[in-house]
């Protein structure tokens, strides 16, 4: 048996079957793809302008661009329909600041969620033990769900910015030949932007699998253990007496018929004594009983 299956059998697994060891996979997971979908994007989007002298023209003009967005270094040639000469345009705008900033906080989480998932694995017991652990992935997992905020509201007003700076539309008026006769502009293909939705959406996802998991994380550090406490045991009625079983408490035939044990006052109009006298004077029977004999 392999040293996986060693661990299997006794139950070093059990911790991912768990809240607190299936969330940190998902983190793990989520983390890799909001990384990824940011940190290896490339697009392109074409343009087209036609001059009035046709050999001057360039059907296809190619703009490509990719992470991390510097798009200030990006640029094309364009006709200017003059005498075949063309003009050198530079896009607009540096956005790598909120990307480069997504993809690190992507990557440290992954790299964190992988070293938790290895202590929770092989080391559980000394993750519990003083309460140390719990407590140092409590602040670290606060920590990159406050990141993870700021870095997906920073990265999506950033991806806002990119659409706008390669938007085919604006990037024409850029060119003096299209400044001049727009008609003679058009956008061919527009860049696909897919992908960087998609690492916006991870984004807030992992915010929302860190936030989740600091509840279970917290219920390790033991803190509200003390507020927690069971309720007190309730007391257990006393056992009657064995007088109790077989006398007075004794279903009697003649329950129903004797008020006189219990007479009411209120309804009757009896006196204390005249009702002693009228439910025990006849040896205890009751007064229509005692009529009838």
């Amino acid at each position: 048996m392999d040293v996986a299956n060693q661990l299997v059998a006794q139950g070093q697994f059990r911790v991912l079957k768990v809240p607190l060891g299936f969330i940190k996979i998902l983190e793990w997971l989520f983390a890799i793809f909001a990384f990824s979908t940011c940190g290896s994007y490339s697009g392109m989007f074409r343009m087209a302008v036609e001059c009035k002298n046709r050999t001057d023209s360039d059907l296809s003009i190619e703009v490509e661009f990719e992470y991390p967005f510097r798009l200030h270094q990006e640029y094309f040639d364009a006709p200017s329909c003059k005498s075949g000469s063309t003009e050198r345009i530079f896009l607009v705008g540096d956005y790598s600041s909120s990307a480069e900033f997504f993809v690190t906080i992507g990557v440290f989480a992954f790299l964190y969620a992988t070293a938790a998932l290895c202590v929770y694995v092989f080391f559980f017991e000394k993750y519990k033990e003083n309460n140390k652990g719990p407590l140092i992935d409590l602040g670290v997992t606060g920590a990159f769900a406050f990141m993870w905020l700021v870095s997906s509201a920073a990265w999506a007003k950033g991806l806002s910015d990119v659409k706008t700076a390669t938007d085919p539309d604006k990037v024409l008026t850029m060119i003096s030949a299209c400044q001049t006769d727009p008609k003679r502009c058009r956008e061919v293909h527009d860049p696909v932007m897919s992908g960087l939705n998609t690492s916006v959406a991870f984004g807030f996802i992992n915010l929302i699998l860190w936030l989740g998991n600091l509840w279970f994380v917290f219920k390790e550090t033991g803190i509200i253990a003390p507020f927690m406490r069971a309720p007190p045991p309730q007391e257990k009625p006393a056992a009657p007496d064995a007088y109790g079983q077989q006398g007075a408490y004794e279903q009697d035939p003649y329950a129903s018929n004797q008020g006189g044990y219990q007479p009411d006052y209120s309804q009757q109009g009896y006196n204390q004594d005249a009702q002693y006298g009228q439910g025990y004077g006849q040896q205890g029977a009751p007064t229509s009983f005692a009529n009838q004999m």
